[in-house]
């Protein structure tokens, strides 16, 4: 017997499996017996996905490191940046004003009503709306500016007001101020949580003109009108303080409006752009015209600072000069004058405004020797002519002195200089072509001495000249001439007109022929006044009206100065 036995271990057999295995028998499909013996697994695909695993681990361990301690700092900026708004504080313009401290430009702060004219249609706007006075004469000087402008989303891609003319352009530096910024801060569900100013904005500079705007804009209503009235197309008018250079008056028309370029109406602006008298030119200082017998005055100067002539010659008149012709005598060339003057000197001629002297002091004719187109061209540029002026508005123009050179450029199937081109130059015609700001300059610094001057726009500027180099005792002889042209009691004195009570005034008046058949004519006005003591300078021109037409500048100029007289006499001692 045996005490000790081996314990059995029996496994049970499922049915199931004893009946798919007698089920299978006759098939012998071996792929379907349970009892059949499978491989082991091998080691290598096991391994393959553990390294796998490990180097996917890996790689966000390593970007997990440089996000969390490399560049912690710089993402953590990012994410608290990710919860700010900047917004733009808007600088406010500064305003534009006139001498005596009208405003001109200001700024007004819109209500929620207002549309923006940058943002297409939202219905506020953070910035300041900008706004002339209604007073006419004034929108070249002041000009007009663009709007900051935003997209449709609000994000805003020109942040800055841009001049776009006048003293909005030229002084948009000055005027524009600096933008600043503040930060709002929201949580997660875009609540506001706080909002501070970091940047404050850092407003414009107000500017002050030199310009009075009661007179210029009287100026421009009275010769505007004037100017209209005899068919003139156009002009423009400068007064120039003679000792400083600031501008009291600068005025062009016809004008545009620049609050309709300004607050974007369509219509007024596209009406404005083909109007065919162009309104947006500024001919004060844009606008070049055929001078005429104005720059006698300048001619005159050279002449007796050339040693030429005695002020006090005289020259006979017949009412034309007649050069022979060597190769047709029995067709010489008739040079006319306006008409017959007689004998007349220097301050005679220039009161008379005679061609035939000037022609003559200009060109030579029998003994008297002339200054010829070389010294012609040298004392135009001396006064400043052909170059622009140095004045702070855009759109200036130098203009033209007619020479030879010019002449070659200009006519290359006629380009020999001939005296008769001297002639005509020597009054001012031919190629002739200055700016109003010029006109005015040269006449101050005929005034003041032989001081030529920088136009200046802004009060109180320091003045800045350059000598001309004609002693005074000479600037005095034309000075004496144009006087002589208000206070002559001869038929033929050219400004008789000038002798206003309260005012004394010297001029010159110019004539000037233009188009193909000489069928128009330009109007020029200088003068100065008061005489003994010269403050102010001024020059006015009526631009192309039918050759036919008797009234000129003077009759628009006169009744301005009686106006001045009236109501400001500030201005006449």
């Amino acid at each position: 017997m045996t005490f000790f036995r081996r314990k059995r271990t029996y496994n049970e057999i499922a049915p199931d499996e004893i009946f798919l295995d007698s089920s299978n028998l006759p098939g012998h499909n071996a792929v379907q017996f349970e009892g059949r013996v499978v491989a082991a697994l091998s080691n290598r695909p096991i391994l393959a996905v553990g390294l796998v695993f490990i180097l996917i681990g890996l790689v966000f361990t390593v970007r997990a490191f440089s996000l969390g301690v490399v560049d912690g700092t710089s993402y953590a900026d990012i994410s608290r940046n990710n919860t700010l708004d900047r917004t733009i504080v808007f600088a406010t313009r500064g305003l534009i004003l006139d001498r005596k401290g009208e405003e001109l430009a200001w700024n007004e702060v819109p209500s929620g009503d207002d549309a923006s004219p940058a943002m297409g249609g939202a219905s506020t706007t953070p910035y300041a709306y900008r706004k002339y006075t209604a007073r006419p004469g004034l929108s070249h000087t002041l000009g007009f500016l663009q709007y900051p402008k935003a997209d449709s989303k609000g994000n805003w891609w020109r942040e800055d007001f841009v001049g776009m003319s006048g003293a909005e352009r030229a002084f948009n530096e000055t005027l524009r101020g600096t933008n600043g910024s503040s930060m709002v801060e929201t949580d997660a569900r875009m609540r506001v949580q706080r909002e501070n100013i970091v940047d404050p904005p850092r407003h414009g500079t107000d500017l002050r003109l030199s310009i009075d705007a009661d007179v210029e804009s009287e100026l421009y209503k009275i010769l505007s009108a004037r100017a209209k009235a005899q068919q003139y197309q156009g002009g423009a008018a400068v007064i120039m303080d003679v000792r400083t250079g600031e501008l009291l008056a600068i005025t062009s028309f016809p004008e545009y409006d620049n609050r309709a370029f300004n607050e974007g109406r369509g219509p007024a602006v596209r009406a404005t752009l083909a109007d065919p008298l162009t309104p947006m030119l500024d001919r004060a200082i844009g606008g070049q015209y055929a001078p005429g017998s104005i720059m006698k005055l300048i001619f005159a100067a050279a002449a007796l600072n050339e040693g030429l002539i005695s002020p006090k010659k005289k020259i006979l008149s017949k009412g034309a000069l007649v050069l022979p012709n060597p190769y047709d005598p029995e067709h010489p060339s008739i040079f006319k004058d306006w008409t017959e003057h007689g004998w007349i000197d220097m301050r005679e001629a220039i009161a008379v405004s005679s061609d035939e002297y000037f022609y003559t002091i200009g060109g030579g004719y029998g003994d008297q020797k002339g200054l010829g187109i070389t010294k012609l061209d040298e004392y135009a540029r001396i006064f400043g002519i052909g170059s622009t002026t140095g004045f702070s508005l855009p759109g200036e123009a130098a203009g033209v002195i007619p020479t030879p050179a010019w002449k070659a450029k200009a006519f290359p199937n006629d380009p020999t200089w001939r005296t008769g081109n001297t002639y005509h130059t020597s009054i001012g015609q031919y190629g002739f072509q200055i700016t109003p700001i010029q006109a005015v300059r040269f006449v101050a610094a005929i005034a003041n001495g032989g001081h030529l001057l920088t136009p200046q726009l802004i009060a109180s500027s320091t003045p800045e000249s350059t000598p001309i180099g004609i002693p005074d005792e000479y600037l005095q002889i034309v000075r004496e001439g144009m006087r002589l042209a208000v206070t002559s009691t001869r038929r033929d004195a050219t400004l008789n007109m000038y002798q206003i009570p309260g005012i004394e005034i010297a001029g010159k008046s110019g004539t000037a022929q233009i188009g193909a058949r000489n069928e128009w004519i330009n109007s020029w006005n200088v003068g100065f006044w008061p005489v003994n003591d010269p403050h102010y300078a001024f020059a006015v021109v009526f631009e192309r009206a039918p050759a036919a037409t008797s009234a000129g500048a003077g009759h628009g100029v006169v009744p301005f100065l009686q106006w001045l007289v009236a109501t400001h006499p500030e201005y006449l001692q």
